[in-house]
């Protein structure tokens, strides 16, 4: 089993998430979609054939999705194989919360670091992934 490949995203918290998004896209050309996203598009080096993606998301301040970190900011990163990667988490005894989800584009876990940063750990499935 192989640890984490990319960054999958970066979510942090704004008083005001779409003005900041159009600071971003105005000022350093941040490609958002008409629904408000904002998809940074590359290719892995190892298999330059596959496309990824790393998401960067303005949450509203009082965003609860962070919880219960303290922390303003969460990374997600990608991984191949969240159920492995979760168990062997769990049996080097770091924090892993019990709940996985899983969508049409992919799965998702949550661990926390040392410092009690939560990170979500997604293992992406569906087209274009």
């Amino acid at each position: 089993m192989s640890g984490i490949r990319g960054i999958g995203g970066i979510f942090f918290k704004s008083p005001d998430p779409k003005k900041l998004n159009a600071w971003y896209q105005r000022h350093l050309g941040m490609p958002t979609a008409p629904d408000g996203s904002n998809l940074l598009r590359w290719r892995r080096h190892d298999d330059p054939e596959k496309a990824e993606v790393t998401v960067w998301a303005p949450f509203k301040h009082d965003t609860t999705y962070m919880d219960p970190s303290k922390a303003s900011f969460m990374v997600n990163y990608i991984v191949d194989d969240l159920d492995a990667m979760l168990e062997k988490l769990r049996a080097e005894d770091v924090e892993v919360d019990e709940k996985v989800e899983e969508y049409e584009y992919g799965k998702f876990g949550w661990v926390f670091d040392p410092d009690g940063n939560k990170i979500e750990l997604w293992q992406p499935m569906g087209p274009g992934f």
